[in-house]
C-alpha cells in the first residue's frame, strides 16, 4: 500500500463514520445507548481524541520514540477513554463538532507530508495510524449504524 491508497481507505472509512451519524437530531446524537452509555455525541468527541493521540505520538514515532503506555499514565486506555470521555461532555455539541472537524483536517495535513516509506509497509506509524484511523471509524461507524437499527432510526 502506497500512501495515497491509505489516505483513499481512510477518507472512505471517515466518509463511512460521517454517514452513520447523518441526519441525526441534537437529541439523538445526545442519546445514550449507541456503546453502553456513550452517545454518538460521545462517540464523535472520542473519535476525536484518539486522532489527537495519532498528532501527538505519530511525529515522536518517526522520531524513532516510544509513546508512554496508557497503562502505566492513565491505567489503561479503558481509564482513558472514561477520562476523556466524561472531560468532553460537558462540551456544547458544536464544540464538538468543531474540534471533530478541525483535529481531522490538521491529521490530513500531517498525512499529506509524512514519509511515503512508512505506508508502504507495515510500521510502527502505520500501525498506529491504522488503529486510530481507518480501524477506529470502522468500528465506530458500525456502532451507530447498529443502534440506528436497533432504534428504528
Amino acid at each position: 500500500m502506497d500512501k495515497q491508497q491509505f489516505l483513499t481507505k481512510l477518507d472512505r472509512a471517515w466518509a463511512a463514520l460521517e454517514s452513520s451519524y447523518a441526519g441525526l437530531s441534537e437529541s439523538q446524537l445526545a442519546e445514550p445507548g449507541v456503546a453502553g452509555d456513550w452517545s454518538a455525541r460521545d462517540i464523535l468527541a472520542h473519535v476525536t481524541t484518539w486522532e489527537e493521540e495519532a498528532l501527538k505520538y505519530l511525529p515522536l514515532l518517526l522520531a524513532g520514540g516510544r509513546p508512554p503506555r496508557y497503562s502505566t499514565q492513565y491505567g489503561g486506555i479503558d481509564a482513558f477513554n472514561a477520562q476523556i470521555t466524561q472531560q468532553k461532555r460537558a462540551l456544547p455539541l458544536a464544540e464538538v463538532q468543531r474540534q471533530l472537524a478541525d483535529t481531522h483536517q490538521r491529521l490530513l495535513a500531517y498525512l499529506q507530508q509524512a514519509p511515503e516509506e512508512q505506508f508502504a509497509r507495515e510500521t510502527r506509524f502505520r500501525h498506529r495510524l491504522r488503529l486510530e484511523t481507518t480501524a477506529h471509524y470502522t468500528l465506530h461507524a458500525g456502532m451507530i449504524r447498529d443502534w440506528r437499527q436497533r432504534l428504528g432510526l
